[in-house]
């Protein structure tokens, strides 16, 4: 007998998020700062993010580039890592999970950087998204901090890729 679907529970945020590792490099130059948000855009105080990333070369490595933060009362939620490399012929990016409860599973998209516009043009999997849609998932650079609001449904809504 398998065991159904659920929710997350009650103690996710207790069981989840009681170690911030948002911080992939301590000190390093990118920061990215954004809320999670419903369909009315009302905050999402209870939604983890974890993003994984390759290191400045370009590479997937056991032990970098995996962070994961929850959100606040306000949605908010913050990452400090560094750019990462072009990933086989794919623009530099973070791949982002949102966990929150209502989902059955995790919302999965992609960060994009602004300042790669050139790049982000060649890129095979930001040109699989719709056009109207794509500037959901290029940050928005807002002093010195990299704005990424990740709206879960309605006018706005992120897109998301299959799982």
């Amino acid at each position: 007998m398998t065991t159904p679907s659920q929710t997350v529970g009650p103690y996710y945020e207790i069981g989840l998020c009681d170690r911030p590792l948002h911080e992939l490099v301590p000190d390093g130059p990118v920061r990215i700062e954004g809320r999670v948000v419903d369909g009315a855009g009302e905050p999402v105080p209870d939604a983890m993010v974890e993003i994984w990333q390759a290191d400045a070369a370009g590479e997937y490595r056991p032990d970098f580039g995996w962070g994961r933060c929850g959100t606040d009362d306000e949605g908010r939620y913050s990452f400090r890592t560094i750019t990462p490399g072009p990933v086989a012929g794919q623009a530099p990016h973070v791949v982002v999970l949102v966990f929150a409860r209502g989902l059955l599973r995790p919302a999965l998209t992609r960060l994009y950087f602004p300042d790669e516009a050139e790049a982000n043009a060649a890129d095979p999997v930001l040109a699989s998204v719709p056009e109207s849609e794509r500037s959901t998932l290029v940050a928005i650079p807002d002093g010195d901090v990299l704005r990424f609001d990740i709206r879960l449904q309605g006018d706005g809504q992120t897109a998301f890729f299959a799982l």
